[in-house]
Formats: C-alpha cells, sequence, structure tokens
C-alpha cells in the first residue's frame, strides 16, 4: 500500500509520515504543485491532503485529480472546519474530512476504511486473480492450490498488476509504485523483475497473461 500525504508544516509532515510508515509506503509533498504531479502518477492508494498549501490549494489539487479522471481515494486532513468547508471538500470529491487537532489512531481507522471502501486494502484481505490467490495477512500467494515463492518485490509486482489488471501501466508507473521515487535502482528494473516473476508464473500457467505493451508498459489480462 503506497500512501501520497501532502502537508507545508514541515515538521507535522514528518510526524505524519513516521506514523503511517509502519504500515504504508508513504510519499511526500509540502506544495500544491508538487503534490499534483505525484497524484498524476496515479500509483498511490490513497491522498491525505492538506487545504492550506502553498502554490496550488488542496481543493483546486482535488479538482485536478478528478478532472484527469483518477479515482484514488481522498482525506482532506486540514484546520478549516467550516460546515462549508467540508461540505466543499467532499462536494469536490473527497471522500472523507478530518479536522486539525487529530488523533493518531483515528487518521489511521479513517485512512484504512477509505482504503476497504476503495477495494485496495489487501493488508489483511485476500485478493484474487483467476487461480491465483494473494494472501495479504501473510504475504504468501496460492496458484492453483500451490505456493508460490516470491520475494517481496515480486510480491508488490504482481498485486499492483492484479489490482490493475486490464490497464495499461507504464514502467515509469510500475517503478514509482514498486520501488519509489527516491530508489537509488534504475528503471530498467522493471524488465528484470518482469521477466523473472513471468518465470515464477510459468510452471502455473499464468505467465502469457502479463502481456508486453511495446514502449509503453506491461498490462495484465482481465479475467
Amino acid at each position: 500500500m503506497r500512501l501520497l500525504v501532502v502537508e507545508d508544516n514541515i515538521p507535522l509532515l514528518e510526524s505524519i509520515v513516521q506514523l503511517l510508515s509502519d504500515e504504508f509506503e508513504v510519499d511526500q509533498a509540502s506544495n500544491g504543485e508538487d503534490a499534483l504531479f505525484l497524484a498524476m502518477q496515479n500509483i498511490h492508494d490513497a491522498i491525505v491532503l492538506d487545504v492550506m498549501i502553498p502554490e496550488i490549494d488542496g481543493f483546486e489539487v482535488l479538482q485536478e485529480i478528478r478532472k484527469k479522471g483518477l479515482k484514488t481515494p481522498v482525506l482532506f486532513l486540514t484546520a478549516r472546519d467550516s460546515l462549508e468547508d467540508r461540505v466543499k471538500g467532499l462536494d469536490n470529491g473527497g471522500d472523507d474530512y478530518l479536522v486539525k487537532p487529530f488523533q493518531a489512531a483515528e487518521l489511521k481507522a479513517r485512512i484504512r476504511a477509505l482504503l476497504r471502501r476503495s477495494g485496495s486494502l489487501t493488508t489483511n484481505q485476500t485478493i484474487q486473480y483467476r487461480g491465483i490467490e494473494l494472501l495479504g495477512k501473510e504475504r504468501d500467494i496460492i496458484a492453483n492450490g500451490d505456493s508460490i515463492k516470491l520475494t517481496s518485490k515480486q510480491y508488490e509486482l504482481l498485486e499492483f498488476m492484479i489490482q490493475n489488471k486490464g490497464a495499461i501501466l507504464t514502467k515509469e508507473q510500475i517503478y514509482d509504485r514498486v520501488w519509489g521515487f527516491d530508489s537509488d535502482t534504475t528503471i530498467a528494473i522493471v524488465e528484470v523483475f518482469m521477466h523473472h516473476l513471468r518465470k515464477k508464473l510459468e510452471p502455473f500457467g499464468y505467465h502469457a497473461d502479463i502481456k508486453t505493451i511495446r514502449g509503453v508498459g506491461y498490462m495484465l489480462n482481465e479475467e
């Protein structure tokens, strides 16, 4: 699970990132332009978004995200507590609205609720693709009743592909999602891991389900 946290108060931003990092991979931004750029990569399972941020405010960031057709769940986390602001945030496409100051346990619970509603939360759930099951809690993979041994990155790669089956994922999206923006590897690692993942799936007959879209990226067939 990968989150984007947007907050211009740097000490608070660092505190939120630290709080969430025990459950999620977390990217961060402290202004609207960076937030919009990161959100447009469409690699996050949810966004925690402040309203009063420099350059582009949170409401505008959300509007641009929704204009592009992105359905990433957005939780507003802001000091603006008026009814008008709450209504505006939700009417513009926000999914939840939490007012500062907040309790850490409530923030995490609301994020988990967003992820459950969107179908992204797999930490304690099983997701399926044909005869493959990803057991989120144990991070095990079962194919046609047999266990598949995958590395952590191979698991995350397969999970991302299943969550987006039928959609073309660019190499950049896959790289940013699985390895992160701060990784010291190169984008060529995507091809290497995709090759190894196909090899792991081949004995079970699923390797051909991962299609290479020449010059773009990859797509996992619809079930």
